[in-house]
C-alpha cells in the first residue's frame, strides 16, 4: 500500500511494519532502503531529494549534512547528479580515475580501468584486509595487482607516491609477488628467506633475491608432494629464468638438514 510518494508499507517476518522508500529520478529507480516507521521513512525520502536538489551538498561536506540515508546511498545520488551515472556502490567520478568511498577507512583512488568491477563488486573489510566476494570466494583487492594475500606493506609491496589510499596501477610497487618468500634484515642476515608451512613453518634458506627464494619454495613443494604430502600449495611461476636457468638453479638448491630429515622422517 502506498502512504506517499516513493513510500510503499510492507510487513517484516515478525509481523511488525516496514516502510521501503524508493522513487524515480532521471528514468532511474532510486532505491534508499527499509525503516522502521514512516516518520523516518518520510525523512530518509526527503534527504534523498534534497541531495539530489541542493547543489551545495558537495562530495566533499555531505557527511556532515547526513541524518537519514547511508552514506554509500549518498555517495551514489551525488555522482548521479554531477556525472550522470547511477552506480550501486559508493563511486564518484573524477577526471580520469574514480574514487571509491568506504565507510569507515577512507576515500579509495582507482584507474576508470576497474570502474566496471567495482561498480558491480562491492569493497568489504575483515580485520582490516579489503576484499570483495566474487563466485563465492572472498578475493583480496591486492591480488589484482599480482600481490599476494596477507602480503606486508613496505616488505612485499609500497606506494610510489606514499599514499595508500591511491589504488592506481602506477602508484602500486611489488616487490615480492612469490608465496613462500619475504624479504629479510638484520646485521648478520639480509636478503629474502623461502619458508614452507607443513604443522608450523620451516625456513628453507635465505637467499640475494625473491626469484632465488622463490626457486627454493617450488623444490621444496616438489619433494613434500613426492613425499605423498597432499597439500595444496601453490607454486611460484617465475617469468626472469629461462627454462635451463630455472632447472639449472632448481638443481643447486641444497634445503636445510631440519627440512630434510622431517621430510624423510
Amino acid at each position: 500500500m502506498a502512504m506517499a510518494y516513493g513510500i510503499y508499507k510492507t510487513k517484516r517476518r515478525d509481523g511488525s511494519p516496514s516502510y521501503r522508500v524508493s522513487f524515480y529520478h532521471e528514468k532511474k529507480h532510486i532505491s534508499i532502503g527499509s525503516y522502521r516507521s514512516l516518520s523516518e521513512a518520510e525523512a530518509s525520502l526527503d534527504e534523498a531529494l534534497r541531495f539530489y536538489d541542493d547543489p551545495s551538498v558537495t562530495i566533499w561536506n555531505f557527511a556532515s549534512r547526513l541524518h537519514h540515508i547511508s552514506a554509500d546511498k549518498a555517495v551514489s545520488i551525488i555522482n548521479h547528479r554531477d556525472r550522470g551515472v547511477y552506480f550501486k556502490t559508493p563511486i564518484y567520478l573524477m577526471n580520469g580515475y574514480f574514487l571509491y568511498f568506504l565507510q569507515g577507512m577512507g576515500i579509495y583512488k582507482f584507474d576508470n580501468d576497474d570502474l566496471f568491477y567495482y561498480s558491480t563488486h562491492r569493497i568489504l573489510v575483515h580485520d582490516g584486509h579489503l576484499y570483495v566476494n566474487d563466485y563465492g570466494s572472498q578475493y583480496s583487492l591486492f591480488q589484482r595487482y599480482g600481490i599476494r594475500s596477507y602480503a606486508v606493506a613496505g616488505t612485499d609491496y609500497d606506494f610510489a607516491n606514499g599514499d595508500p589510499y591511491d589504488l592506481r596501477y602506477e602508484n602500486i610497487i611489488v616487490k615480492n609477488p612469490y608465496t613462500g618468500v619475504r624479504a629479510v634484515e638484520g646485521l648478520r642476515l639480509a636478503g629474502f628467506e623461502a619458508r614452507i608451512h607443513i604443522r608450523g613453518y620451516y625456513s628453507l634458506g635465505t637467499f640475494k633475491t625473491p626469484e632465488e627464494a622463490a626457486l627454493a619454495y617450488n623444490k621444496a613443494v616438489d619433494l613434500l608432494w613426492s613425499h605423498g604430502f597432499q597439500k595444496n600449495y601453490t607454486k611460484n611461476y617465475i617469468t626472469e629464468f629461462s627454462s635451463e636457468q630455472y632447472q639449472t638453479m632448481y638443481n643447486k638448491i641444497t634445503l636445510p638438514d631440519n627440512f630434510m630429515r622431517f621430510l624423510n622422517g
